[in-house]
């Protein structure tokens, strides 16, 4: 190589492109370079290779050497940039800012990182043939356990508290190496046997080549599970990696048991933001280079690099959660099916209530479908759903008699119960009722919820918290009640009325330790509860076998929203609730209080009826002309002052509309919750019947709005998600 070389390097900044610097020895694509970026050294990727010429001297004048290479790792591998150029493409967020989320926080950093060597030592020859002298008694014993056969070093240790030290040694002497391990040996499990409709699906999935995306759409209890690992253990028999994506932290716990009971031996990873830092990089780094079988993780798993990988799973592939609402803003599931279209493999999307999304992809002949529709358990049956019109019913504490007689009915037959209320807190809400002074979150358009037990009025989406007022703020008068109900309420009203009944709350607050659901599982399956408490937390995932009564409280408010998806995301999360029930022996009983028992949702949930009732819910998209008959993005903008937004997004839909060719543009109007941590918020919706169309529009908008935003000042904010699942 003539002299330096221009690069370019990605860095984690929000500027749109990368950034050009010099190198005088050879830099690979997706190695990591220490760099100085303005004032502060940074650790960057290279993301394109060497030039072959040098660069010209006036180039070469302006730019910044690389400071150097960062050693113990080789380049990041293809497959990662390739995912992370298109999740930085599609969702039109800086190149940078995209790779270094999908990294772990390890990695982010300007410093050497190396994979911990975690092979068992052993002598070499030379070590063999030369006992260290009796009086080195530490040494002589390791010595002499190493003739036994290989150590790790916790086990070297346990011979003696020098032995790192010692075995550091010898590796540098040539008297002691690393011992080659090949992967164990395939073990296998006890598996229940496959009905007609598993068998059918796995002999379709087995017989499946090349890259296909297909939906397992089986009822809640049908053994989806079970599909997954008998494809799984084909895998792991063609040595291959499986990705298993779950949309919440708190099945990860249960899965992996029943992952680790069905493959022992196989190398289990899995990767979710509770984990310290070295532990997801640890298991990251696993993965990569090949160590790890079996990923199991959240969202952010998408971009784990694996390079031997043959299946991708995505567990309820429905679910809310695997869209990313800030930052990146991604579909974990949407990125999973490009990362197996580009690596020519199956990609498996399971639900119960599949997203519309997924079913009109189906419709169109893109996926294909395999249904499982009844439970797997042999005596296990769809639980019987009956709506509890409560137009004319008093309830106390939010619950009806039918539901307070189902209850008892369950405690006399020793069968576990779940009260179902997606709200957590004591009540949603304290008001007077003198004046009509309610609990209002100072910084957001929300109410402050009541936390009794902390006698704590608290924000659920800023975090701002107070205490609860002895009298009304605004008069004075100091009867003020809470209204509604919240998990925190119901629990201590089951407490008082049915007082022989173990109750056991599950919600965001009672789960935020990091064994908390270790425990809540050991108390279930141990016989230690009788009534759950709980939020949409319950709603999917989990196998209570003796649970037999589901009741669902509250659930009218999701037919208010002005949210499209509102209806769609009720329906799904009662079907998943509901499904809960009667999953074994015991049959299932379902009580939904509403004051709409009429309406066709609930009439499609008795029925076990979703495949009627998302027809029906796709029909009326298509005639709205929304998602999925249509693509959307939103621009978001957000201010200390909603003129200030609202400003911003007028003058910036002037200058789209000349552009903005087979795109309508609507707005700009205030988001949803229009205030949010102080923030004043609003939106454009930039919406088209033709993806392509949206993209070349959404391409021009970084540079057009970054000079615009200059003009607003620093106290502006804007971002843009593309596929938004939140309005």
């Amino acid at each position: 190589m003539n002299g330096p070389v221009r690069i370019q390097v990605a860095v984690d900044v929000p500027l749109a492109g990368t950034f050009s610097y010099l190198t005088e020895s050879p830099v690979m694509p997706g190695a990591r370079v220490s760099v100085s970026f303005g004032n502060r050294r940074v650790c960057g990727v290279v993301v394109t290779p060497i030039p072959g010429e040098g660069v010209p001297e006036l180039d070469a004048a302006r730019l910044r050497s690389i400071d150097g290479v960062l050693d113990g790792l080789p380049p990041l591998p293809e497959e990662f940039l390739a995912l992370a150029r298109f999740a930085s493409d599609y969702y039109h967020h800086p190149l940078g800012q995209t790779l270094f989320t999908a990294l772990p926080t390890g990695l982010r950093e300007p410093r050497d990182v190396t994979k911990p060597d975690r092979r068992p030592f052993v002598l070499t020859d030379a070590g063999l043939g030369e006992a260290p002298p009796a009086r080195q008694r530490a040494r002589l014993a390791l010595w002499q356990a190493l003739q036994d056969g290989p150590l790790d070093l916790a086990a070297a240790k346990a011979v003696t508290p020098q032995a790192g030290k010692l075995l550091a040694d010898w590796v540098a002497e040539g008297k002691a190496g690393r011992a080659t391990q090949e992967p164990p040996p395939l073990r296998l499990g006890d598996a229940p046997a496959l009905n007609g409709e598993q068998q059918a699906a796995l002999d379709a999935l087995s017989a499946s080549e090349g890259f296909q995306p297909w939906l397992l759409h089986g009822v809640t209890g049908s053994g989806k599970t079970e599909v997954y690992l008998r494809l799984i253990a084909e895998q792991l028999a063609a040595r291959r990696q499986t990705l298993v994506l779950v949309p919440e932290i708190n099945l990860t716990p249960q899965l992996i048991n029943r992952f680790a009971d069905r493959f022992p031996g196989s190398r289990i990873v899995v990767q979710h933001s509770h984990l310290a830092d070295g532990e997801r990089m640890h298991g990251w780094l696993n993965a990569w280079h090949g160590d790890a079988d079996v990923v199991i993780g959240t969202r952010l798993s998408v971009f784990t690099p694996l390079p031997r990988l043959g299946l991708i799973v995505v567990d309820e592939e429905h679910d809310g959660s695997f869209k990313q609402q800030d930052g990146l803003r991604y579909h974990a599931r949407d990125l999973a099916v490009w990362r197996a279209r580009r690596a020519g493999i199956a990609i498996l999307l399971g639900s119960a209530t599949p997203s519309l999304e997924t079913v009109a992809n189906v419709e169109a002949g893109r996926y294909k479908k395999l249904a499982l529709t009844r439970r797997a358990h042999g005596a296990a049956r769809l639980p019987d759903v009956r709506l509890v019109d409560t137009r004319r019913k008093k309830l106390v504490e939010g619950l009806s008699e039918a539901v307070l007689d189902a209850l008892k009915t369950r405690l006399s037959r020793k069968e576990m119960s779940l009260v179902f209320i997606n709200r957590r807190g004591f009540a949603p809400v304290v008001a007077c009722t003198a004046c009509g002074w309610t609990s209002g979150c100072p910084h957001c358009s929300a109410k402050l919820v009541v936390h009794l037990m902390e006698r704590k009025l608290r924000c659920h989406h800023c975090g701002w918290e107070e205490p609860v007022p002895r009298a009304c703020p605004d008069c004075g008068d100091p009867d003020i009640k809470p209204l509604g109900e919240g998990t925190q309420r119901l629990e201590s009203a089951l407490q008082r009325m049915l007082p022989e009944a173990r109750v056991l709350r599950i919600d965001r607050d009672t789960t935020s330790r990091k064994d908390a659901w270790d425990e809540v599982y050991r108390k279930v399956h141990g016989g230690e509860v009788d009534i759950l408490v709980g939020t949409q937390m319950l709603a999917k995932g989990h196998d209570f076998g003796t649970l037999s009564l589901v009741a669902a409280l509250g659930a009218d408010g999701g037919l208010y929203s002005a949210d499209f998806r509102a209806s769609e995301r009720l329906f799904a999360q009662l079907m998943q609730v509901a499904g809960r029930a009667g999953r074994a022996d015991a049959p299932g009983e379902v009580l939904v209080q509403t004051q709409w028992p009429d309406h066709p949702l609930y009439q499609a949930l008795v029925a076990h009826d979703f495949d009627g009732y998302a027809a029906t819910l796709l029909n009326e998209r298509r005639q709205a002309g929304f998602p999925p008959s249509t693509f959307q993005a939103l621009l978001r903008a957000d201010s200390p002052a909603l003129a200030q937004a609202t400003a911003f997004l007028r003058q910036a839909r002037e200058a789209l509309e000349p552009l903005a060719e087979g795109v309508l543009i609507s707005g700009p109007a205030p988001a949803l919750m229009a205030r949010l941590a102080q923030r004043e918020r609003a939106q454009l919706v930039l919406e088209s019947p033709q993806r392509g169309a949206l993209h070349r529009l959404l391409h021009q908008l970084p540079p057009l709005l970054d000079g615009l935003a200059k003009a607003h000042g620093r106290a502006l904010r804007w971002s843009l998600d593309v596929d938004p699942q939140e309005l």
